[in-house]
């Protein structure tokens, strides 16, 4: 019997050790769903274990962690023991991160990704768009609704994704990435849930109006001043007349726009139309977001932000048209 169990014992060390000494370095992908039972024949096809019985054996004994998901770089002079470490730490997955602005369009998100990923960004824009991933999403999160489906929308998901750095494994997909952005999106957006619910504007007006203010205001304590002076127009039935729009309109952002520029035949542009855009310009970070829902309280319909002084930072606000001009005149040296 004792022989027996010392034979067993050196089978199993033998088993599993290195399947050799040379170095031979493997990039090892690990899926969604695998489990360290079910990679055992991937990791015998790639020479890696000598053994998928021993190593069975090996992983029974010690139940490691839960397996990530990755890319990893295993080696042959390995052995079971030093593999598991290495997937259990998870530190040799290849990962990648990019930052998403606030302020920034969806056709910018589409480029900061497929310059850390194997994708294009037109086909990126292209999976954005399917019918399939819009109904996905809107079954997925109660803040998309019907609305994104209105066909005069550029980017159907435009103002949904939020700005952030996110960290994605190299091999990930664009609907990994996509519904990653989209969490961000709905863990903020759920910690205004009832504010949002309660609101006389629907979730996608208040994310058009969020992308607004994020592009008009310069400090972040101007934003719930700026989001109020939209509210009081939209309350008495005035263009809200703005920059942000007309540029998105335009495709063109300037500091100033001609009357030409200003008669651009689009929904999104609040110069001609009144209300709301059809859907936001934009992606609003969370202090433009909180400014639509908790505006400050004023009865402001003007506000100049002094855009041609660099070293100043003010915006200025005014009840008339007339207090509006004179500003105009002061800061700006003509009429708005």
């Amino acid at each position: 019997m004792a022989i027996v169990i010392i034979v067993g014992c050196v089978s199993y060390n033998i088993g599993i050790s290195p399947v050799t000494k040379e170095s031979n370095e493997i990039e090892f992908e690990i899926t969604e769903n695998s489990t360290y039972l079910s990679i055992a024949s991937q990791l015998k096809e790639n020479n890696l274990i000598r053994s998928q019985t021993f190593y069975k054996v090996y992983i029974k004994i010690f139940k490691p962690e839960s397996l990530e998901k990755g890319t990893y770089v295993l080696n042959t002079n390995m052995g079971v023991k030093k593999i598991i470490e290495t997937l259990e730490n998870g530190s040799e997955a290849k990962t990648t991160s990019f930052v998403i602005p606030e302020g920034k369009h969806i056709t910018d998100v589409a480029n900061y990704i497929s310059e850390v990923t194997n994708y294009n960004s037109v086909d990126i824009l292209d999976y954005w768009q399917s019918k399939d991933l819009i109904n996905n999403v809107i079954e997925k999160y109660w803040f998309i609704t019907d609305e994104i489906k209105n066909t005069n929308i550029r980017y159907s998901l435009e103002g949904y994704f939020f700005p952030a750095t996110y960290e994605i494994y190299q091999d990930s997909s664009i609907e990994e990435i996509t519904y990653k952005m989209l969490d961000k999106m709905d863990e903020i957006l759920s910690q205004y849930k009832e504010e949002i619910e309660n609101s006389e504007y629907t979730i996608h007006e208040i994310l058009t109006l969020a992308s607004i203010v994020e592009h008009e205001a310069i400090l972040d304590e101007d934003r719930p001043k700026i989001a109020k002076v939209f509210l009081n127009r939209l309350d008495i039935g005035m263009k809200l007349q703005s920059c942000a729009t007309l540029g998105y309109a335009l495709n063109e952002w300037k500091l100033t726009y001609t009357n030409s520029d200003m008669a651009v035949d689009s929904l999104y542009n609040t110069y001609k139309y009144l209300g709301l855009p059809v859907g936001p310009g934009g992606l609003p970070g969370e202090q433009s977001i909180k400014a639509v829902i908790f505006p400050d309280d004023n009865d402001y319909l003007y506000f100049l932000a002094n855009v041609f002084d660099a070293n100043s930072n003010k915006t200025y606000y005014s009840k008339t048209y007339q207090e509006h001009q004179q500003k105009c005149l002061i800061y700006l040296g003509y009429e708005c």
